[in-house]
């Protein structure tokens, strides 16, 4: 049987704490060892994975509490570390942070690191601070008996004097401090609207990774936490397939544009004997008339709307495609599907035409959460009735909804009201809703 590696969850007490810095410079560092190191990332995040993937050579994946059943997370997670030497997954927000939910569905990294039974590297920004963090390392150890934190690792030291003043009220919780990063340390990657702009995209992106590993190599006990990883029993009994294939052979679009898509869907799809072949909208490649099904993922089409909108080949290949197979968009690709997208300066551009929804970015409204969503007739993401879990994030605007039939009905997390959303024509499907995994038999509901 193929070893199944020891791993971490590297999470903070907040937001901005400098978790990726140190995951992808960990990353990168190990790999330069030759050891093969695996990433992951929790929660509903498309951007780090291909970071995660740059800086260590192998593939990442998303594990999400919320949206997923704490066996599916184990079976994920077993799968990553298999034949694998070390698995570093990426925490999200604050280390308990999440929605309202029963106990291990709350979506923070916590529910993450007791699902998969890793301990958890504390990062701390300690600026402004010294011997309070102290107070904050025990009150993380001591909140939630299910997790452990194997050690420490502080950020934005401001002086020896001040590393020296935090390790020391530290070290008195009995948790070791592997490694300390200075506050005049740089090694940081561009941002735009959605995160992360991403890694295909990041120029010079091998120099910006080697730099978080010098900076990590320098400044952080990489024996240490190879000591402080361990291997649990990752032994869930789901499948690994988090949702059914489309279709045997599936049109992806792929590109600077459509990008979106989570790489546990793809290998599970894989898994199961589905071939997935990929297309460019933005070298206006049309999905091949040899495939079962188009999929159209999220992205950035708000930023190429006039690429596409003159991508005639592409356009007359989707809508031949969408006579008599289906034809399914995630949010960048439902905007796609749509009437038309407005850009950033105003202008209105056509789109596909296939769904009636008319789009803008030059009217944005951010929308992010989780979502509970039930199909309202049977299509790509299942059967009528089929029940999933992902989430949304976008800040294009609805101008015209169109008089399309609606996908699915959708609910929070935080209890709101039962509404239709998405759209449905013929052959046709889209939504802002990203599918992250079918609702299993035994979850519970969404727990308010």
């Amino acid at each position: 049987m193929t070893a199944i590696a020891p791993g971490l969850v590297i999470a903070a007490p907040r937001s901005a704490s400098g978790k990726t810095t140190i995951t992808l410079g960990l990353l990168r560092a190990f790999k330069r060892r030759g050891i093969a190191v695996r990433g992951l990332k929790c929660g509903p995040d498309y951007i780090d994975p291909a970071f995660h993937q740059a800086a260590s050579g192998l593939p990442s994946l998303n594990l999400d509490a919320w949206a997923m059943s704490p066996d599916l997370v184990a079976r994920l997670a077993a799968d990553t570390a298999t034949g694998a030497d070390l698995t570093l997954c990426e925490g999200l927000m604050g280390l308990f942070d999440g929605v309202p939910a029963p106990e291990g569905r709350s979506g923070s990294s916590a529910d993450i690191a007791a699902a998969a039974g890793w301990p958890v590297l504390l990062v701390i920004d300690v600026s402004g601070q010294s011997q309070s963090a102290g107070a904050i390392v025990k009150g993380c150890a001591t909140f939630d008996p299910r997790i452990t934190i194997a050690g420490v690792i502080l950020n934005k030291v401001g002086s020896e004097r001040h590393r020296r003043l935090v390790t020391e009220a530290i070290n008195r919780t009995g948790i070791p401090v592997l490694g300390s990063v200075p506050r005049d340390a740089e090694a940081s990657l561009p941002e735009r609207h959605l995160g992360l702009v991403q890694a295909e995209e990041t120029a010079g992106l091998e120099a910006i990774l080697d730099k978080m590993a010098d900076l990590v190599e320098a400044h952080i006990d990489l024996d240490g936490i190879r000591r402080a990883a361990s291997v649990p029993n990752l032994t869930g009994s789901h499948s690994g397939l988090a949702l059914k294939p489309p279709g045997q052979r599936i049109a992806l679009a792929r590109d600077a544009a459509f990008s979106f898509m989570y790489p546990h869907h793809l290998a599970g799809w894989r898994k199961a004997g589905a071939e997935i072949v990929p297309f460019s909208p933005l070298a206006n490649e049309a999905p091949p008339a040899d495939c079962d099904i188009c999929w159209l993922p999220g992205g950035y089409p708000e930023l190429h709307a006039q690429t596409l909108s003159k991508a005639s080949h592409f356009m007359a290949g989707l809508r031949q495609f969408a006579e008599n197979k289906p034809v399914h968009g995630e949010c960048g690709g439902y905007m796609a599907l749509g009437q038309s997208l407005i850009d950033a300066s105003g202008a209105e551009w056509p789109m596909a035409g296939l769904l009636g929804v008319k789009t803008s970015f030059a009217k944005r409204n951010m929308m992010l959460g989780y979502r509970d969503v039930t199909l309202e007739a049977a299509g790509p993401l299942g059967a009528k009735n089929t029940r999933l879990r992902g989430h949304e994030f976008h800040y294009a605007t609805v101008t015209d909804l169109g008089g399309d039939e609606p996908l699915v009905i959708a609910r929070d997390a935080y209890g709101s009201p039962p509404s239709p959303a998405g759209s449905r024509r013929g052959n046709v499907t889209g939504s802002f809703f990203h599918v992250i995994a079918e609702a299993q038999s035994g979850d519970d509901d969404l727990g308010h």
